[in-house]
């Protein structure tokens, strides 16, 4: 059975980074893309970073240059560093599977990101 599991979430101020981890089971991870999501109170769940199985990256206009996804084949995981924060990228962020088998459309729990301005 699918499983993500998010973490590395919290409170931080502008300007600041964190590190977001996703830890996958239960499907072939390698041959996944997987993408990091985020949603606002009020406001639509948005794709902000992809990552194919051969490692090729893709951003929202939002982030791009102050984030990268990154992942370990060998570990099941998929992460997002998260530099030069704004109050604006306050969200719960999920990890996902991109595309796939329809099982695959699951949801964790998310990771909570406050940044204070």
């Amino acid at each position: 059975q699918l499983r993500l599991v998010e973490s590395g979430g919290g409170l931080v101020q502008a300007g600041g980074s964190l590190r977001l981890s996703c830890a996958a089971s239960g499907f072939t991870f390698s041959i996944n893309a997987m993408g990091w999501y985020r949603q606002a109170p009020g406001k639509q769940r948005e794709l902000v970073a992809a990552i194919g199985s051969g490692g090729n990256t893709d951003y929202a206009d939002s982030v791009k240059g102050r984030f990268t996804i990154s992942r370990d084949n060998a570990k099941n995981t998929v992460s997002l560093q998260m530099n030069s924060l704004k109050a604006e990228d306050t969200s719960v962020y999920y990890c996902k599977v991109i595309g796939g088998l329809p099982q695959y459309n699951y949801w964790g729990q998310g990771t909570q990101v406050t940044v204070s301005s």
